[in-house]
């Protein structure tokens, strides 16, 4: 989608319709992480764009004789509503890296994301009062924007392909499956080559850095128990985009956003599962919800720790070392509801009915008011309101060597409260818990967040609270 920083791929590289095994040395210099500016790049000419397209409409529909208001008005509210459509991409995906295999068409996207925008703009006219731009222009700018914005993204993509060369695809499976998809390749893919095959997954980081792959199609499910999760991170980190065949077994499972590929039906692989806009655009719901509760929290925070003060003694506040996103450590606060040498003989994961929980406390863990402070967490980026619940140290290093893939739950910043938490109890397995994380990891939206918390509050009522 966008141009990245790889070095051109030599002249030599074989046709598609020659696939053969791989042959040559190459170097490893192509598998260095692309740069921003790219992406930075793109949005600068769409804003120039945008900015451009609604003079252009302007003009062509008064001429230079604008109506109602001085020119500066009009300028003033282009710039206005250009930021408006450039938030609403940014956050809507469309600056996030995507591979160049199979990728999705832009046009739909630019539509929709155009016209929420043009909403917005229309939205901000009705709030101030004040005319961002003629109303008529709006239906204009929603339409022309979009296959202006979908045209950049094309072009973007053609100075890619000339300036880096074509993708380069290392197949991974049996020898059936890599003749059958050679010969569906050599057919379909005319912007892309295959560099190599493998039969042995176990061979594949070894075999995409010498031959500088761009892109590694698995034809079955079984080279990614080999590759999961370490080495699909090192390919991550070498901008390698790792695609899985969709077998007819596989449709059982209801994939979406599945690409083609050659006439094959893939779905792309990545470690990190949720974009950069995406976790940006859940900072700021972070932020907005907790103004909205701002009211309702600070009263109810004093009063428990007037409670907890009276009840525990001094020490009102318990503050504890967890990870959070990319494995960063924190300070974690929570009301002190355990007896100061709960911990004596080291640290252990919590239970339900807990004998270290002093005395009138028991209620405070139940309904997770002990958890309150933690709101100062979420206001400071250390936390967010919902997420996987942090863990300490200890058990991190412990569960990520029992357990493949459990430092993906690092990915998004923890929460204080999770999939997990209205699932399961604190006897639920680990692993299990990882897969509530993981779910709620892939499949992030604000829906899914205002669900988690609205369960929350009915365990929060449950005396078997989690």
């Amino acid at each position: 989608m966008v141009v990245q920083e790889r070095h051109r791929l030599p002249d030599t590289t074989p046709n598609i319709a020659e696939q053969a095994e791989p042959t040559g040395e190459a170097s490893t210099s192509s598998m260095v992480p692309p740069g921003r500016r790219g992406f930075r790049f793109l949005y600068v000419v769409d804003a120039v764009t945008l900015f451009a397209l609604m003079v252009v409409i302007t003009v062509v529909r008064f001429g230079f004789d604008w109506p109602t208001y001085p020119r500066t008005h009009y300028l003033i509210g282009f710039g206005v509503a250009t930021f408006l459509h450039m938030t609403v991409y940014y956050f809507g995906g469309l600056y996030e890296f995507e591979q160049r295999l199979g990728h999705r068409p832009w046009l739909p996207r630019a539509m929709l994301l155009t016209f929420m925008a043009a909403g917005g703009d229309a939205t901000v006219t009705l709030l101030t009062g004040r005319y961002l731009m003629p109303r008529g222009n709006l239906v204009v700018l929603a339409v022309a924007g979009a296959v202006l914005i979908s045209f950049n993204r094309w072009g973007a993509r053609r100075v890619r392909l000339l300036r880096f060369g074509k993708p380069r695809m290392l197949l991974v499976g049996s020898a059936a499956d890599i003749e059958s998809a050679s010969e569906h390749l050599a057919d379909a893919e005319a912007d892309a080559v295959v560099a190599g095959s493998l039969t042995d997954p176990a061979l594949i980081i070894g075999e995409a850095d010498r031959l500088e792959v761009t892109e590694l199609l698995l034809l079955s499910g079984e080279p990614l128990e080999t590759i999961y999760p370490e080495p699909l991170g090192e390919l991550e980190l070498r901008n390698v985009g790792v695609f899985r065949r969709i077998t007819p077994a596989d449709t059982l499972l209801g994939l979406q956003r599945s690409r083609q590929i050659g006439g094959m039906p893939f779905v792309a692989l990545r470690t990190h599962a949720l974009p950069v806009c995406r976790l940006r655009f859940k900072r700021l719901l972070d932020l907005a919800y907790l103004v909205l509760l701002a009211p309702f929290a600070l009263p109810l925070t004093v009063a428990v720790a007037i409670y907890v003060r009276i009840v525990g003694g001094n020490g009102v506040l318990y503050r504890q070392e967890r990870v959070g996103r990319g494995g960063v450590p924190f300070v974690l606060l929570k009301f002190r509801t355990m007896a100061r040498d709960a911990e004596t003989n080291g640290p252990v994961l919590a239970a339900s009915n807990d004998p270290r929980v002093m005395s009138g406390m028991g209620w405070l863990r139940r309904t997770r008011l002990d958890e309150l402070p933690q709101l100062w967490n979420v206001l400071t980026g250390t936390m967010s309101l919902v997420g996987p619940r942090p863990e300490r140290p200890q058990f991190v290093a412990r569960l990520e060597r029992e357990i493949a893939g459990y430092g993906r739950r690092h990915d998004v910043p923890p929460g204080i409260t999770g999939l997990a938490q209205t699932q399961g109890h604190y006897q639920t397995d680990p692993g299990y818990k990882l897969g509530h994380d993981l779910q709620y990891v892939v499949n992030w939206s604000p829906v899914l967040d205002w669900e988690i918390m609205a369960k929350s509050l009915v365990v929060m009522a449950r005396r078997n609270a989690r």
